[in-house]
Parts: C-alpha cells; structure tokens; sequence
C-alpha cells in the first residue's frame, strides 16, 4: 500500500467514523483517533459487505455501500463508546 492509499484511507476512515458518530444519540466520549479507526474498519468492512451483496460499484456515488459503512461505524462507535466509557473515568 502506497502512502496516499494509507493517507486516503485515513480520511475516509474519519469521514466514515464521524457521519457514524453523527448517527448515534449523545455525546459519546471517545478520543477522535479512536473514531477514525472505527470509520476505516467499518468502511473496510462495508465495502466487503456491499461487494457481496453486488451493490459495490453503481454508477456515481454508491450511497448502499455508504449507508452500510456509516451503520457500521455507527454500531462500532455505540461499541466502543461503551466500553471506552466503562474503562475509563466516570463524569
């Protein structure tokens, strides 16, 4: 993997990991390199999903593949908030 592939992914990964952030009620307390992890696996994981479902590669912007990938971050956000949340200090 190339550095701009790295460096792309990484974006997406905090675009991904905010709109999921975005969805998801409350303030959840999760540092945002935290959140950007979340959204690029989520969006690695919904890009498997949506190829399976053969919706991977529509024309213009694949919104299917893109609502998976925030649903995912979403419920991987709700995850980790959770459990961050329950770790660490107590507001």
């Amino acid at each position: 993997m190339h550095v701009t592939g790295i460096i792309t992914a990484l974006v997406i990964g905090l675009i991904i990991g905010a709109l999921g952030r975005l969805v998801v009620p409350g303030k959840q307390h999760i540092p945002i390199w935290l959140t950007t992890v979340i959204g690029v696996v989520a969006a690695l994981i919904g890009t498997a999903i949506a190829a399976g479902l053969g919706v991977s590669d529509t024309k213009g912007i694949d919104w299917i593949e893109l609502a998976i990938q925030v649903v995912l971050a979403a419920v991987g956000v709700v995850a980790v908030a959770g459990m961050y949340g329950r770790r660490g200090s107590h507001h």
